[in-house]
């Protein structure tokens, strides 16, 4: 079995570096008998991962079994990027794996985990979205005009029903 073994820093400004997360990923692998390919993400801004998507279009390729990380929130910068790759990385039968949670997803257990994980995802996102509802409601019945200002690009009507799914199944493409 062949695993992608990907750790990333937060920035990219050259104060930190991927040194504990390599050593901790190459040690797994070998205690699991894996060939690997190591994956280091020197470029790590919101939108900007191309070690990543390099990474992800081979494991969709089927060059690898699965991928192994240090830790979730080195995978992924939010919940929903998390779920929405996660699910299709098993969706294709591959292995994801968390060492610092102790998390394989390819297992019943793991499985369970990863669906309390969505839970708990899903469960965040509504929170944060009641709280934008009732900012922008306090806002406008302080007679606040709320909404990003007019401009060029609002001369066309924008699609904005699935926007998240749209941007996520973009951003897996790359």
């Amino acid at each position: 079995m062949k695993f992608a073994l990907y750790a990333r820093v937060s920035t990219a400004d050259g104060r930190q570096n991927t040194e504990n997360q390599t050593r901790v990923l190459i040690d797994y692998a070998k205690k699991q008998g894996w060939e690997y390919d190591l994956y280091e993400e020197q470029e790590s801004t919101r939108k900007t991962r191309p070690t990543k998507a390099k990474m992800l279009s081979l494991l969709r390729a089927g060059k690898y079994s699965g991928i192994a990380v240090v830790k979730l929130d080195r995978y992924a910068r939010s919940s929903t990027e998390l779920l929405l790759e996660v699910q299709e990385l098993l969706d294709r039968g591959l292995e994801f794996h968390s060492i610092n949670e102790n998390l394989d997803f390819s297992t019943a257990t793991g499985k369970l985990h990863f669906h309390i994980l969505s839970a708990f995802a899903e469960f965040e996102r509504d929170l944060i979205r009641q709280r934008t509802i009732e900012g922008l409601n306090r806002a406008r019945s302080q007679g606040k005009k709320v909404g990003r200002p007019a401009g060029a690009k609002d001369k066309k009507k924008r699609k904005t029903d699935g926007y998240v799914l749209r941007e996520a199944r973009r951003k897996l493409q790359l």
